[in-house]
């Protein structure tokens, strides 16, 4: 094994964040290795988003470290290598002017001028992203057009079109059917298991999270790490900690 897989992706260390005299995050520390499938938990409000905002680098800790892919925070550059499907990313304007393809290709061009021209690669890799969603009979359609499933798996395409080696979700079921997230979850695990990405999932809705995933990082300003989510989600104690009622709705994996 090659010696950069031993250095986890994010090593957070005594992060906290406070805004205006309010304390968003309190001495966060954790960390994520490669190939792992983690979902992040709590209520509306407790933080999630903000702690996803300072590993991006687009939000700055009060204190405490970040490191990614052993770097700190302001030395990393590597940005393509983190895929990002931001909160209500899947809502798209109607009449928004562009289609499945078009959409996929900001994820390959957005490390560099928006008018170079596509090279052989940026091509292939935009085609394998939308084949790895199962969006390809898609791509000649205007989004604005499409179910919110389908508008889900072409922004996630879009993240994988950079061939990040860490995709990171922020609560990507709002306003997605059932079907759709059973769907969602499939294509999800096969990423993490024959592709080898690392998945970050960030709800608030336990009843939603799937049987694949390895560890559970809740989060209510501080972090309780469970690496077996079964048995904690069936606790009472989450019901008391995070204010949200504790119910969990196993998936029953797919047959083959």
């Amino acid at each position: 094994m090659q010696l950069k897989f031993k250095v986890p992706i994010f090593d957070i260390k005594n992060l906290s964040f406070i805004v205006r005299g309010q304390t968003i995050l309190q001495h966060i520390t954790f960390q994520i290795f490669h190939g792992e499938y983690i979902a992040i938990i709590g209520p509306n409000g407790g933080g999630k988003t903000t702690l996803i905002r300072m590993l991006l680098g687009l939000e700055k800790p009060t204190s405490g470290e970040i490191r990614i892919f052993g770097k700190r925070l302001k030395d990393f550059k590597e940005w393509h290598k983190i895929g990002y499907v931001p909160q209500r990313a899947s809502h798209v304007d109607a009449n928004f002017p562009a289609t499945v393809e078009d959409i996929v290709k900001m994820g390959r061009i957005a490390k560099r001028n928006l008018f170079a021209v596509m090279s052989q690669e940026d091509k292939a890799m935009v085609h394998d992203a939308m084949v790895k969603m199962d969006i390809l009979d898609l791509k000649d359609k205007m989004v604005g057009t499409l179910s919110g499933g389908q508008r889900q798996r072409v922004m996630i395409a879009r993240a994988l079109a950079s061939s990040p080696e860490i995709l990171i979700l922020d609560e990507p079921n709002t306003g997605v059917d059932v079907k759709s997230q059973q769907r969602f979850y499939k294509l999800l695990a096969k990423l993490n298991k024959e592709e080898g990405i690392t998945i970050l999932f960030i709800t608030h809705d336990i009843g939603v999270i799937a049987d694949d995933i390895g560890r559970l990082f809740t989060i209510n300003q501080k972090a309780t790490i469970c690496n077996n989510p079964k048995e904690v989600l069936s606790c009472e104690e989450m019901s008391e900690l995070y204010g949200i009622e504790a119910h969990l709705i196993h998936n029953h994996r797919h047959e083959h």
